[in-house]
């Protein structure tokens, strides 16, 4: 069975406070500020991974560190992790409500890579983007505008917004998305807020990624693990690979999924 991260609203009620406050730490950059988790068996000089991971609507960085389960699987699996705090706790990604008159997210991920790579001995080969919710929206915004950024993007229950992007500048990516095919806040269909704005179709958006990337229609291999079923597209011409993983369940980051996607994110360095 798998493992399932509290839903939102009682993450808020009990994730309040970082479980590891002294071991991570808050940083600031011109535009904002962002925590991050050094995992507990780094030997401070060893060259580490990154996962910047995007909070939820309402939440902050602060949440994310409160979630024990992944800074335990950072710990073991030795990953620096960041987690930004959004300006009004929320993102400005394509398609966000009221995205106007937030500030540039995209200049401020920069200007945190920037600073983390200053502070510590960051990978070039592992640097990953996650997020929940409206972080996982973050994060597919991420993979088609600052792509060049990351080197594999795990979004977890957020996507596209409409209207979609027509094209990305950063052209292919590698991308493992998660969704649970009960979720009514994100549904797989997406739905409008408040008549105004839509959340997009998840799966009208990986096909965007498959044309992106140069895939087949087909999947080359189909998983499943427990209560989660992945669809793999390998062979594209792009060489990067694409999978998305469905679940039953409903807005939730499956956890033993994230174990899953890191070891999968640190099986495509070099597919760039």
């Amino acid at each position: 069975m798998i493992r399932l991260l509290l839903s939102l609203p009682l993450a808020l009620l009990l994730l309040t406070a970082p479980a590891r406050a002294a071991e991570d730490a808050s940083f600031a950059v011109e535009a904002g500020t962002y925590r991050a988790h050094v995992p507990a068996s780094w030997d401070g000089s060893t060259p580490l991974p990154l996962l910047i991971f995007f909070h939820g609507f309402g939440q902050t960085g602060e949440v994310v560190m409160g979630n024990t389960e992944l800074m335990t699987l950072a710990d073991e699996e030795g990953v620096l992790v960041i987690a930004p705090d959004g300006q009004e706790k929320r993102w400005a990604h394509q398609g966000a409500p009221l995205r106007e008159r937030l500030r540039d997210d995209d200049a401020f991920v920069r200007s945190i890579l920037a600073d983390a790579k200053q502070r510590w001995p960051v990978d070039p080969a592992r640097i990953w983007a996650s997020g929940f919710s409206i972080g996982g929206s973050m994060t597919w915004h991420q993979a088609c505008f600052q792509g060049d950024l990351f080197t594999a993007f795990l979004p977890v229950a957020g996507a596209f917004w409409r209207p979609h992007p027509e094209s990305c500048p950063s052209g292919p990516v590698t991308l493992m998305h998660v969704h649970g095919t009960g979720d009514t806040v994100v549904p797989m269909q997406g739905r409008p807020i408040r008549e105004v704005y839509h959340q997009g179709d998840v799966l009208k958006g990986m096909a965007f990624w498959r044309a992106q990337n140069g895939c087949p229609a087909d999947p080359a291999e189909v998983t499943e693990t427990g209560d989660l079923r992945c669809e793999i597209w390998r062979g594209c011409t792009s060489g990067r690979e694409l999978q998305l993983c469905l679940h039953p369940g409903g807005h939730i980051i499956p956890m033993d999924h994230m174990a899953r996607a890191i070891a999968w994110a640190q099986s495509q360095t070099g597919s760039r």
